[in-house]
């Protein structure tokens, strides 16, 4: 297993796919040292190990690259979410670019607006509060509900935005009609765009089936994720 996971590592290398590249890099060392400690013979645990350093080495070299490549506002990684794929979580997509120096947000998405889009907000928001980082103020620019829903809109943000003040958090709340672009940005540098905003969660069955509560478990619509590191965050 070692073996085929550092072989994909090289790879993914090979093609330039280095953020990928690095975590089978990682996950290949930890196996081949597991192999090493259960080797009795001296000769192949001198080779293991050889090969090993080689790896580290290499793991190491990519590790300065991506550091390099976010300083210099260069860095760039995409997910691809199958139709129908589970496990892409609020969680699974953000908590590791909520570093602990995270204090401001800013989230553009011209569809938060019906009542499952203003609980995908809510969601979105509930992971910042528990989060490590320290949020004080969210920026949300979104567009008006054009018909019925309007009322519901504003109301459901305005219970949100008091929700939220009682744990210390600020949300400002902007509207635009102009507004195509859907994208995430944390004061750490870190910005992610999705193809169709926070809604990329299929309806689920009914209000009692598994994905209901636990978007983890709810299937999704395909869409595309990408990942930009610039030291120079935009402000709305």
């Amino acid at each position: 297993a070692g073996a085929e996971t550092v072989k994909r590592a090289v790879e993914l290398d090979l093609a330039s796919r280095f953020q990928e590249s690095l975590v089978c890099y990682q996950e290949g060392i930890d196996l081949l040292l597991q192999v090493v400690k259960a080797t009795k013979d001296q000769a192949k645990k001198h080779c293991y190990r050889k090969k090993i350093s080689e790896y580290m080495t290499r793991a190491e070299d990519i590790k300065k690259h991506i550091e390099k490549e976010k300083q210099d506002g260069k860095y760039h990684k995409q997910i691809r979410i199958e139709e129908n794929a589970t496990g892409f979580c609020y969680e699974k997509l953000f908590q590791e670019y909520l570093t602990e120096i995270v204090s401001e947000v800013w989230v553009e998405d011209p569809y938060i607006r019906h009542a499952h889009q203003l609980y995908n907000f809510l969601r979105f928001c509930e992971m910042l509060v528990k989060g490590p980082c320290k949020v004080k103020t969210i920026h949300l620019l979104t567009s008006y509900d054009e018909g019925i829903g309007r009322s519901q809109q504003v109301s459901g943000l305005e219970e949100i935005q008091q929700s939220l003040r009682s744990y210390g958090v600020t949300l400002n709340i902007a509207f635009s009609s102009s507004i195509h672009d859907r994208e995430i940005r944390f004061n750490n540098g870190w910005m992610i765009k999705i193809g169709r905003g926070l809604d990329y969660f299929k309806k689920p069955q009914g209000r009692f089936s598994i994905g209901y509560c636990d978007f983890d478990l709810r299937p999704c619509h395909e869409t595309t994720v990408d990942i930009f590191h610039t030291n120079h965050t935009k402000k709305m």
